[in-house]
Formats: C-alpha cells, sequence, structure tokens
C-alpha cells in the first residue's frame, strides 16, 4: 500500500509578525483542514495557540514542522474575500498579516474556549427600599458616610428611583449595571462593597450578548423626502451610474439621513447588503432608533462597547444563511464577513476617529470600506457637511461623483454665529472662569424659554495640568514626555497617554511651596464652574471619562433628548452629528486650543470640528445661535467659520498644501522608531533615515523628535516620507522594509521597534 504523502498547511497566527507558519496536517484531519477554519497548533515549548488555517499544499518545508493538533470549525469562518482584504491592509499599511487578523477577528473566535454567553452584573433596591418612607430612613442611615451616600444618590438618580412617591415612580425604572454606577459616581470598590454589605443596594446577573431585536421592518416608515432631499437622491443616483465612489456634501441639519435610508431600502429591494459606518459609537444611538423603525430585525449593529459574546454572534450571523441585510457600526465593523455587499455608506467621512491609531494596523476605514466596496462591485457613498481634503479634491478632480445639499431640512436657517474676544474680556477682567458674558447671557435666556444649550470644550479632565506658583514647577507622567491631566473628582493625576495615575502632591518636591493650583479648563472643571452658575439647572458631560461603560452613551444622549438634561458639555463627540431638537445655544468655549496644534491637519480639523459643533444649535424651530470665544479673533479661519465660507477655506487650504507637499497632493508615509534608550532610538533613527535617503533622496524628512517623545517609557523618534504622485507604492514599501530589516539584523537594535503609520489622520 502506498503511502499518502504528507499535506502541509499556511496559518496565520495572532502576532506582530509578517511570515506565515507552516504546519503538517496529521491524516486523521485531512478532510476537515479548509482555508479560513480555525485550528489549534503548538507554538514554542509548551504554548499552544488558535490561528486561521490559509493555505493547503504539498510543498515540503526546509525546516522541521509540527502537526496540528484540532481543528476548530466544520465551516470557514473568514471567506476568501476577507482574506483578500487582509492581505490589501497588510500590504496597503504595512502591518503584519497577523495584527490584521488579529484586529478582525473578536476576541472570543481567536480562544479555544473564548465565546460563551456573557453575564453582566446590575445593582437594584432591594425589595424594602422601595418605598418613599424607607428611602427617607436609609439617607439618615448614610448621612454620616459621604462617598457612600453619593453613590447611593446617582444609584436613585440613574435608575429613576429618585422621581418615587409613596411605593410608585413618576418615571418609568431604568436598569443599572455596577459598572455604570462605579463609572457615574466615581466610587470604589470599598464604597459600593459597603452598600451592597449594609443591604442598600442588591445586585443580580443578567446575559448579555444577544443579537439585536429590532422588530418587524416597517418600510412604510420611511418618510418622503423633502424636493430638495429628492433632487440630492436623484443626483446620487446618476452619478453612481457613472461613478463608484459619489461625495454627497450636505450643509448640517440638511437631511443626509433621511437620504441614506432611501438608499439602503432601494439596495435591499435588490436583495443586497449595506454598510453604514459612522465614526462614532454615540452616533449609533440615535441612528440606531431611526433606522430600526424602518428596517426592524433585518439591521445589525457592531462596535467595540458591544459585549465580545455579541460580536461573536453577529460575525456568525454574518456567514450564516440569513446574515444581516443593514450592517450600522464603527471603524471595525468594516472587516465583518459579507456575501451580497452593494452598498457602503460612509458618514461623517471627514472624521479622524476612522482612523486606527493603536494598536496596529493603522488603517483608515473610509480607505478600506472604499475598496472593500470595489472588491464586492458595490457602491460608495461618502457624507458631510464638511469633506475631508482627500475626499473634496477627488471630487474636484472626477475621480468621485458630487452630489451637493445647500438648505437645511424644512428651510430653516444656519445658526448665527458671534464670535467673544477672550483676549480683551481677560483684560478687563469680565470673564465667569471659562464663560464670557455675552455666552452667559444667551445661556439664560435659552434655558428661561425651556431651551437647551451645548458647551463644547475639546479637552476632558478638571484641568490640562497643575502649576506650583511659586516656581513653575508641573507634575510629568514618569512613563511618558507628557504633563499629568488633574481629575478632580477622582483627586488624581492621569497621563492619557499610558493610563498611569498618580497622587496630588501637597507640596512641590521642586521647591517645597504649597500653592499648587490647576491651570487651565477641561470638561470637568466647565461642568463645575456651569454647576455654580447655574445650580438648579441638570446638566451632564460626555466626554471619555463619562462614556467607559456600555450603557453611558446612551443614557447621556436620551437624557439630553428627552430635556431631562439641559445643559450638555462635552469634547468632540458632541460635534460629529448628534441630532437634538431643542438646543439654541452653542458654545465653543476655546477655539484656539485647536489651532495651536503642531499638525498639518490642524487647521482642517479646527474648521471641520467648529462648523460641525456649529450645526448642532437651531435644527429645529427657531434660528440657533454659536458664540464662538477666541483670543485671536483676526485669524482668517474665525472668519470663514463664522460666514460658513468653506470654499474660501478649502481653497486657502489647497493651495497651502499643494505648495508644502502634503496630501491631497502628495502621500505621506510617518515611520516611527521607538526604543527604551534616548541615546540609542536617536542614533538608530539618524542610521534609518541616511539609508532611507540613498534611495529615496529629498523625499526623505527627519529624523525628528515628535511633539509626545516619550510614551509608555519608550522614547521615539519619527521621519517622514513626502512622496508625490506616480511614484512606485511597492518601491518605496520594499525600500522601507529593506531599512527595517537592516536595522534589525544589527546586534546594537535588537530591542528597537520600528512600524509605519500610513497616510496618517
Amino acid at each position: 500500500m502506498t503511502e499518502r504523502p504528507t499535506t502541509y498547511v499556511d496559518i496565520i497566527l495572532p502576532l506582530p509578525l509578517n511570515s506565515l507558519f507552516t504546519y503538517s496536517i496529521p491524516e486523521p484531519l485531512t478532510e476537515a483542514v479548509k482555508s479560513g477554519v480555525r485550528v489549534i497548533v503548538p507554538f514554542g515549548k509548551q504554548k499552544m495557540m488558535v490561528g486561521l488555517a490559509v493555505r493547503i499544499h504539498d510543498k515540503e518545508p526546509e525546516f522541521k514542522v509540527k502537526d496540528i493538533t484540532r481543528v476548530l470549525d466544520t465551516t470557514p469562518i473568514v471567506t476568501e474575500d476577507q482574506l483578500r482584504m487582509w492581505n490589501w491592509i497588510a500590504d496597503y499599511y504595512m502591518s503584519p498579516i497577523g495584527e490584521v487578523f488579529n484586529a478582525a477577528l473578536p476576541a472570543g473566535l481567536k480562544a479555544e474556549d473564548g465565546f460563551r454567553p456573557k453575564t453582566e452584573t446590575y445593582v437594584t433596591l432591594p425589595e424594602n427600599l422601595r418605598h418613599e418612607q424607607a428611602l427617607h430612613i436609609a439617607f439618615g442611615m448614610l448621612k454620616r458616610a459621604l462617598a457612600q451616600l453619593k453613590t447611593f444618590n446617582t444609584y436613585l438618580t440613574l435608575s429613576h428611583w429618585d422621581t418615587i412617591v409613596g411605593d410608585c415612580t413618576d418615571e418609568p425604572v431604568v436598569e443599572v449595571t455596577k459598572d455604570e454606577l462605579i463609572n457615574e459616581s466615581h466610587a470604589t470598590a470599598g464604597v459600593m462593597k459597603q452598600l451592597l454589605d449594609k443591604k442598600m443596594l442588591v445586585t443580580y446577573e443578567k446575559e448579555v450578548g444577544r443579537l439585536n431585536c429590532g422588530g418587524v421592518p416597517q418600510l412604510d416608515n420611511v418618510k418622503r423626502l423633502s424636493a430638495a432631499q429628492q433632487e440630492a437622491y436623484n443626483n446620487i443616483l446618476f452619478q453612481f451610474l457613472k461613478k463608484n465612489v459619489v461625495l454627497l456634501r450636505g450643509v448640517t441639519s440638511s437631511g443626509k439621513t433621511e437620504i441614506y435610508i432611501h438608499l439602503i431600502k432601494q439596495a435591499l429591494e435588490r436583495h443586497e447588503q449595506v454598510l453604514y459606518l459612522l465614526p462614532e459609537i454615540a452616533l449609533t444611538v440615535q441612528i440606531r432608533q431611526r433606522l430600526q423603525k424602518v428596517f426592524g430585525d433585518r439591521l445589525g449593529i457592531y462596535h467595540s462597547k458591544y459585549s465580545d459574546a455579541e460580536r461573536v454572534e453577529i460575525w456568525k450571523k454574518q456567514l450564516s444563511d440569513s446574515p444581516y441585510d443593514v450592517i450600522l457600526g464603527a471603524r471595525s465593523a468594516v472587516l465583518l464577513p459579507f456575501s451580497k455587499l452593494g452598498l457602503v455608506i460612509i458618514d461623517e467621512e471627514h472624521e479622524t476617529s476612522f482612523k486606527q491609531q493603536d494598536p496596529a494596523p493603522r488603517y483608515h476605514a473610509r480607505s478600506v470600506a472604499i475598496m472593500l466596496a470595489h472588491q464586492h462591485g458595490a457602491k460608495t457613498l461618502l457624507g458631510s457637511a464638511t469633506p475631508s481634503a482627500e475626499s473634496w479634491h477627488n471630487a474636484e478632480t472626477g475621480k468621485y461623483g458630487l452630489v451637493e445639499l445647500d438648505v437645511r431640512y424644512k428651510g430653516i436657517e444656519m445658526p448665527e454665529i458671534k464670535v467673544v474676544d477672550v483676549k480683551d474680556m481677560q483684560r478687563r477682567k469680565m470673564m465667569y472662569g471659562p464663560i464670557s458674558p455675552l455666552l452667559l447671557e444667551t445661556m439664560k435666556k435659552a434655558l428661561d424659554n425651556g431651551e437647551q444649550v451645548i458647551l463644547f470644550q475639546n479637552r476632558r479632565g478638571f484641568a490640562p495640568m497643575v502649576e506650583c506658583r511659586t516656581c513653575g514647577w508641573v507634575p510629568k507622567c514618569e512613563n511618558c514626555d507628557v504633563s499629568l491631566t488633574f481629575h478632580k473628582n477622582m483627586n488624581m493625576l492621569t497621563c492619557h497617554y499610558c493610563g498611569f495615575t498618580y497622587s496630588v502632591p501637597k507640596k512641590c518636591p521642586n521647591c517645597e511651596g504649597e500653592d499648587l493650583r490647576p491651570y487651565g479648563y477641561g470638561t470637568e472643571k466647565i461642568e463645575e464652574k456651569i454647576m455654580e452658575l447655574f445650580p438648579n439647572v441638570p446638566v451632564a458631560r460626555m466626554d471619555l471619562d463619562t462614556t467607559r461603560s456600555r450603557n453611558a452613551y446612551e443614557r447621556i444622549i436620551n437624557d439630553f433628548s428627552a430635556g431631562r438634561t439641559k445643559i450638555l458639555i462635552g469634547t468632540q463627540m458632541v460635534s460629529k452629528g448628534l441630532d437634538f431638537d431643542h438646543v439654541r445655544v452653542v458654545g465653543i468655549l476655546n477655539a484656539d486650543s485647536m489651532l495651536n496644534v503642531p499638525d498639518f491637519r490642524a487647521y482642517e480639523h479646527a474648521f471641520t470640528m467648529m462648523s460641525q459643533v456649529a450645526g448642532r444649535a437651531g435644527r429645529k424651530g427657531d434660528r440657533g445661535l454659536v458664540i464662538l470665544q477666541t483670543k485671536d479673533v483676526e485669524q482668517p479661519i474665525i472668519e470663514q467659520v463664522v460666514t460658513n465660507n468653506w470654499r474660501a477655506f478649502y481653497s486657502q487650504l489647497m493651495a497651502e498644501r499643494r505648495l508644502f507637499h502634503y496630501p491631497p497632493f502628495y502621500r505621506l508615509i510617518y515611520v516611527y522608531l521607538k526604543h527604551k534608550d534616548d541615546d540609542r532610538v536617536n542614533t538608530a533613527a539618524i542610521e534609518m533615515g541616511g539609508r532611507l535617503r540613498q534611495w529615496l533622496g529629498a523625499r526623505v524628512l527627519g529624523p525628528d523628535k515628535p511633539a509626545v517623545s516619550k510614551v509608555r517609557t519608550f522614547f521615539i523618534r519619527k521621519i517622514m516620507l513626502k512622496l508625490e504622485p506616480g511614484i512606485d507604492m511597492k518601491r518605496v514599501r520594499q525600500c522601507l522594509l529593506l531599512a527595517q530589516r537592516q536595522m534589525e539584523q544589527d546586534k546594537r537594535y535588537s530591542s528597537l521597534q520600528i512600524y509605519y503609520d500610513v497616510d496618517p489622520s
């Protein structure tokens, strides 16, 4: 009997390595191993890992190979289309295929037993406290335990038990997770334990990870388009006859979402799938509710705040015979499997949140989505009131189709924007902390009329730094080259780069002085000031610190939409397409903080953010009012925002970009080198820059220290490549990888890390 030849399989492992790993397939598993299935393989001396089979062959390697030990799937969990996309991402963004695998697959699919139904811990009132009189007694018992009392009060507010009269509440009781309560009240684990031990609160477990139950689709709920919307819709369909990608530039509140819904409905009638990408998880809260009214359980949601079990279930559903027809999600949704994709919508396409930074791969979801659509023969619609420079250039030059929508829905006027000279106000001692007299007056008037206010400050925390007023000492992170942000609620100094926290010093370690004061304003400090100025007005804050729990976005947005909150203070989260009916006033507290950033995109980002947050005002009813506070009223960009003269802004921006060889006229690649020794990384960067200059000449700039040159104990250097149109990008990548290999072969740089940011955002 002839011995059957050994077969081999090339496998992707979730490691930051460029190569595939070859294993032999034992005969009993030969039929089970297919491209796209997960396998268990030995790695190293004792470790077992989950890998993905991608190529089966009979070419014997030149080295000794190990057997795979087990096959986890009966059918592929990654499609051939996805594997092609992974390889494109790895090649284009110069990221190892293992990192792409790691980013694409939910954690539950990367572990042998990773997918289990999950439960979450919720808190509630015990039965004996569900009465108004019992709660009064509870308050008395906690009056000396202030931290416990604060947490207990926070729970009552979040759950609406604070509306109890007798044994009934005025508002329906809302379930609250333990994590959410800790996040909202800034309680320690000890405070929570004391409340539970005293039976003031009790916990229960609830299974999470269930798929979206959106109900029966109601396509009749699609609203009729206005004349302007209908014209834009028809133009998009016409442009799709000629172009695969179309840019819809529609002013804020012009009703772009309704046009999207009509396009989705048409795609579903053609039995095609739709991918609808949004830059911010907060946006999915509002859009989801609108889409569910129409598409019901044909809609799936996918983003990082969902539990891993839920993401695994959605992934598996997309591979089934009955996948979701519409996927709504943030950046990572572009990596899901699709079988019949026909339309991709990228809303707020200008947003930098679409670019993944850390961990790798550093892909841009907009570019990946356009490539995904191309791969499936689908159409792509980009939507924005303030398009990115790249997309606008592509539309102007005819690469993309262009449709414009310049009127707001129902003819509502664009908001009036008034500029406040903060430097003059401060000189005259007329500022109320960060609030100008004009902003304070307009806020009072709006609140008196039952209207709402949004305040935009693009910095979280209480204060950007603490300073010794005697010697000027500022506390900095031991691991990173940045000052520490003061968070008053936690009474901690925090590094926003590595997450490390420090106690606030009682004395200056430099001069022993005791006059240590917070300097500047973060959203937390703004919130405190507003609560002083408006003590009886409900205030909410939306930033990274208040939206860590799964339900936090939804609660903040729903409370503001329902009018339970009157003033919303936030970072850039509040600028991104949120739609509120009764916002009369928007305050941009510090325009200069966006402009004074050492980045070639600073003015583009600032114009976009100010225009977008201004667009939150007066979306329904009366014309909105925006108060824009700046110390530099003569800046041309301020006038361009005030007059909504985006054409003048883009004209000036494009002229500067062309002159200085920046996107969209040139492509950029940043090369980063990291090492724990500053001198070593400096020497390595100079050497690598020299090697690259030999091949690529004056296109190579640097190395330089980036603005933050130390993160998590690693010192950093950056080399910039400016690449003209038409250059052979394959050759450029080969030069970079060759230089990297040469550096890695030098024993002096054995611990050196080199990585790339292609098309930095």
